[in-house]
């Protein structure tokens, strides 16, 4: 049973252009069609090539154990991967870094895995969402800022951002209004200014 889940989870990976998100994390501007990804900073080849990166890290993870495909968050842009989410145990977070830097095209890896014993924590998903949400609107709705650039994943209240900025002062726009929403936490910044030299080092 699991083994046909499997396939048609990765079935599903290679014909998206888009790179999707896990549980929470979501593309700002929502579209997973070829139109949204051209008008991307990594355009369609870019958004192809991370959608090819997803579907083996997600075969790899759910080859290993299911659990980790269900409680690690992943997301994608242009070759860097941000693992959000948590696990139980140090192991569990170690094997799904490990497997994710096994699938061919990876060039970063920002691990942002929380590790939470059974019963010593609680994840709050209906505020996380709610912090989502609101910081995907004022992105979509701020002309200054170039949505679709950016993915927002939201965890136990803390923002993680990863995306291209047009400039400096666009991101400080992005970070002030992830910090100005209540209940955040923290900000944790993976963001790119689309002219920083890693993005063609990586």
């Amino acid at each position: 049973m699991i083994k046909l889940r499997a396939s048609a989870v990765v079935l599903a990976a290679v014909v998206s252009t888009v790179a999707l998100s896990g549980c929470v994390g979501v593309l700002v501007g929502a579209g997973a069609t070829a139109g949204d990804a051209a008008v991307q900073e990594r355009g369609l080849e870019g958004a192809l090539s991370d959608t090819k990166i997803r579907a083996e890290i997600n075969d790899l993870w759910l080859r290993r154990n299911f659990d980790m495909y269900r409680e690690v968050d992943l997301n994608i842009l242009e070759g860097r991967v941000m693992l959000t989410g948590v696990v139980k145990t140090e192991k569990a977070r170690a094997d799904a870094v490990r497997l994710t830097w096994q699938a061919a095209g990876v060039k970063e890896v920002y691990n942002e895995i929380e590790v939470v014993p059974s019963g010593e924590g609680i994840v709050d998903s209906g505020r996380d969402t709610w912090i989502q949400e609101k910081l995907n609107t004022k992105l979509l709705f701020d002309k200054n800022i170039q949505s679709a650039n950016y993915i927002v994943d939201v965890v136990n209240g803390v923002v993680y951002l990863m995306g291209i900025a047009q400039s400096q002062d666009e991101l400080n726009r992005v970070l002030a209004y992830a910090r100005d929403i209540p209940n955040v936490q923290r900000v944790v910044n993976h963001v790119l200014v689309k002219t920083d030299p890693r993005r063609v080092s990586g």
